[in-house]
């Protein structure tokens, strides 16, 4: 596998960024009550009621602000749904018409048609989530120099990757995936967890900052707490997609001990958390709060995508739009994090939370950047009392 992983890494790592996982959440330390699980239950379809609201009402211009979504849906509970969320909110916060638009395929040819929809009816500015659009807005903002655009997880270049560029209309926006990783690692460990795992998807800079932040995490809560004797397992599936290997893997795993894992792949986290429903173990969920995903989910390593959509739309219309450099979100703007409100730990606290949080945005831990030709954590970390079992 690691041949093929490696392939894949050749032509993923030339961007800063890529979207790494799909979205859900769920169960935790703690059995949730009757009362509870039915108010996740009204916030989750009150949360998907707000995300199926199509469009506002047009202004004389059309629709000014749009969001053009890869083949998910604007409920998704990921991508589609956090961008779609963050715009919905300025845009009624202050009066202004929005639409979605959902292409017919999920090809550069499609995005590209679609995006050229939403400028026909009216978009002033077209929000693009996910790696998938690099190259449709690398194409559009020549096409569309009046148009500004807000790519998230990515960045434009060219079909080839020949050439990254991006013009003063677009504002690209990646996360700190290893801080959001960090988060969660810290909190298993302290929640009690000492044998963890990581099932990335593919070996993307994205998912590989998502797996070296956990392991620093949990590293630095172990050696907090003096515990000596943490173990990890750690691989890439390879793709994006939920698989019965994927599901008996986490399921060997957590046979053999393993209390909690991060699946970090897509749909690979849909059989972590398959397996771990079977095993009545624990996942920790990746991009967006999945703790409506499933009842295994104790804490997901979340980007803020709502509200890095908000503050790009905010500085557009502020007349203070970051076009032409890309933005990174982090602990220190709020971009990345965990679903406190969300999680279910048995003794890590929201206090635990914001100590831990306050300590990243200080700049006290120095993380580890994966280098360029290797995946593996076990050559680019510097492990001392965590054992490592790297599954190629």
């Amino acid at each position: 596998m690691k041949k093929r992983v490696l392939a894949v890494l050749m032509a993923a790592v030339m961007t800063a960024g890529l979207a790494a996982c799909g979205g859900s959440e769920g169960g935790g330390a703690a059995e949730t009550t009757a009362a509870q699980t039915a108010a996740a239950a009204e916030t989750t379809k009150a949360a998907e009621t707000e995300a199926q609201k199509t469009a506002s009402e047009p202004s004389d211009g059309g629709f000014e602000l749009a969001l053009v979504t890869d083949l998910g849906t604007i409920d998704d509970k990921s991508f589609n749904q956090g961008a779609w969320e963050g715009l919905t909110k300025y845009a009624e916060e202050n009066g202004i018409s929005y639409k979605y638009y959902q292409p017919q395929e999920g090809t550069t040819d499609s995005y590209l048609e679609t995006i050229g929809l939403a400028v026909e009816g009216g978009a002033k500015l077209v929000v693009c989530p996910g790696f998938l659009f690099e190259e449709p807005v690398y194409l559009a903002q020549d096409q569309y120099p009046d148009v500004h655009f807000i790519l998230l997880d990515g960045e434009p270049h060219s079909g080839d990757y020949a050439e990254y560029r991006t013009n003063a209309n677009v504002m690209p926006i990646l996360f700190k995936e290893d801080e959001a990783g960090f988060l969660a690692g810290y909190a298993c460990v302290k929640d009690g967890y000492t044998k963890l795992g990581f099932m990335g998807g593919m070996a993307v800079p994205a998912v590989i900052r998502f797996g070296y932040g956990f392991i620093e995490g949990a590293e630095a809560a172990a050696a907090e707490m003096g515990i000596s004797g943490l173990e990890v397992m750690y691989t890439y599936t390879g793709a994006f997609a939920a698989t019965p290997e994927a599901q008996s893997m986490a399921a060997s795993w957590y046979q053999n001990g393993t209390e909690v894992v991060f699946g970090c792949g897509g749909a690979v986290g849909n059989s972590v958390m398959a397996a771990a429903q079977e095993k009545g173990t624990k996942v920790v969920g990746v991009d967006v709060d999945q703790s409506f995903e499933s009842e295994t989910v104790i804490t997901s390593a979340m980007k803020q995508l709502s509200n890095s959509v908000y503050s790009g739309i905010q500085d557009f219309y502020n007349g203070t739009f970051p076009g032409g450099n890309t933005s990174v979100f982090t602990t220190e703007n709020a971009g990345v994090g965990l679903p406190m409100e969300n999680s279910k730990f048995n003794t890590f606290t929201q206090d635990d939370y914001d100590a831990i949080y306050k300590k990243l945005v200080a700049g006290e831990f120095e993380l580890v950047q994966p280098s360029a030709d290797n995946i593996d954590p076990t050559k680019d970390l510097t492990v001392s009392a965590t054992t490592i079992n790297y599954v190629e």
